[in-house]
């Protein structure tokens, strides 16, 4: 069974109800140091780490004076912009406590379902994480409207996860795991320790309701976990309530664990070879081994560009013999890619009028 020892990369997602007492609408301080701890723990001993966190609206609602009941559109886009702030701040201030750079990334729908504002998430957080900083992501409730929000933050952790390429998912929660009914109205029902297989008949257990200032419910928790395993991503549903929750989980606190379908990597090199390519490029006999050795592309070694593509698009690429090598998922656009075609990294500036966006494409990005 997975447990939180195992990862390299985690991502713990932070509900509101956990950070905001119900009551006051203000902070709980004291949960929230405890919480730094364990990161910082976590980053000790080598674990990537980045912070799904819930809060800014039920911040945000009490400084300006807005009642506990539904808000509007525009009324809950106000308290998030007041209370991403005061968030952020508090995030700053805990995880700088111990000399950990926080940073506040924050996305909406739109970002994971186009593929060029897709990889440019995945590069940013990609370079947070190289620079030793620890994302703080959030919902972009400021300006997010109903077509283009997530709806809820377990499943936007999930995707979050799957786009940073994580191993492990942590929803921290009000209940201890997924349950074969709901708890508080059925006596009987019984705690899942370990699901290997999100069937039919599991997603029939899963409830509506979320609690208090939550807007989640086990059904968004069960959906989140669809979209985690799928990605090659365990998941765990554990109680987030108690002081230093990670290490609470680490040392056997009840949880549900939802079993990743595959390796994260592996996952996405799938994901990357069952795309349609719209561009081809043909490469000299000295990228090709390098690519097959690992590497990524360089536009040094790129002899040919055709086909019309933007940032993003899946390319294939083929060696001096027309073989075809695998495909990939291209930093330039094809006018780009044609002009930089055949030169040297420090060549490039003078050419497109800009640095350099790295390789052509990057070897997390194709699939050989």
């Amino acid at each position: 069974m997975a447990t939180v020892s195992d990862a390299k990369r985690l991502v713990i997602k932070i509900g509101s109800a956990l950070l905001v007492d119900r009551a006051t609408g203000e902070l709980r301080a004291d949960w929230l140091r405890a919480l730094a701890e364990d990161v910082v723990r976590l980053r000790a001993r080598g674990t990537d780490v980045i912070l799904v966190s819930s809060g800014s609206i039920a911040l945000g609602r009490g400084v300006l004076g807005l009642p506990a009941t539904e808000l509007s559109l525009e009324q809950s886009q106000a308290a998030a912009a007041v209370g991403q702030i005061r968030l952020a701040g508090a995030y700053d201030q805990v995880l700088g406590a111990h000399g950990i750079t926080s940073a506040q990334v924050l996305v909406t729908l739109e970002d994971s379902a186009d593929r060029r504002r897709y990889l440019n998430s995945r590069a940013t957080l990609e370079q947070l994480l190289r620079l030793g900083a620890v994302p703080i992501v959030n919902e972009n409730d400021t300006v997010a409207t109903d077509e283009i929000r997530y709806g809820d933050n377990d499943r936007m952790a999930a995707q979050v996860a799957v786009t940073a390429g994580a191993d492990q998912l942590i929803l921290l929660s009000d209940v201890d795991g997924f349950y074969t009914a709901n708890p508080t109205q059925d006596p009987t029902a019984t705690r899942y320790d370990v699901i290997e297989v999100i069937t039919p008949e599991i997603e029939a257990m899963a409830g509506d309701a979320g609690s208090g200032l939550s807007k989640g419910g086990m059904k968004t928790k069960l959906m989140a976990a669809k979209t985690a395993t799928a990605g090659g991503c365990d998941m765990a549903i554990t109680q987030g309530a108690v002081l230093h929750p990670i290490r609470a989980l680490e040392e056997g606190a009840a949880a549900t664990w939802f079993l990743a379908q595959g390796d994260p990597q592996q996952k996405r090199k799938a994901w990357i070879a069952a795309m349609k390519p719209k561009g081809r490029v043909v490469v000299d006999n000295g990228a090709a081994k390098a690519l097959r050795s690992g590497s990524s592309l360089l536009p040094a070694g790129v002899l040919q560009v055709s086909g019309r593509f933007g940032r993003g698009d899946p390319v294939e690429v083929v060696d001096e013999a027309g073989r075809t090598l695998g495909q990939g998922l291209t930093r330039y656009d094809g006018a780009d890619a044609q002009k930089i075609s055949g030169l040297r990294s420090d060549q490039i500036e003078a050419v497109l009028g800009h640095a350099a966006r790295g390789p052509l494409m990057h070897r997390d990005d194709m699939a050989f």
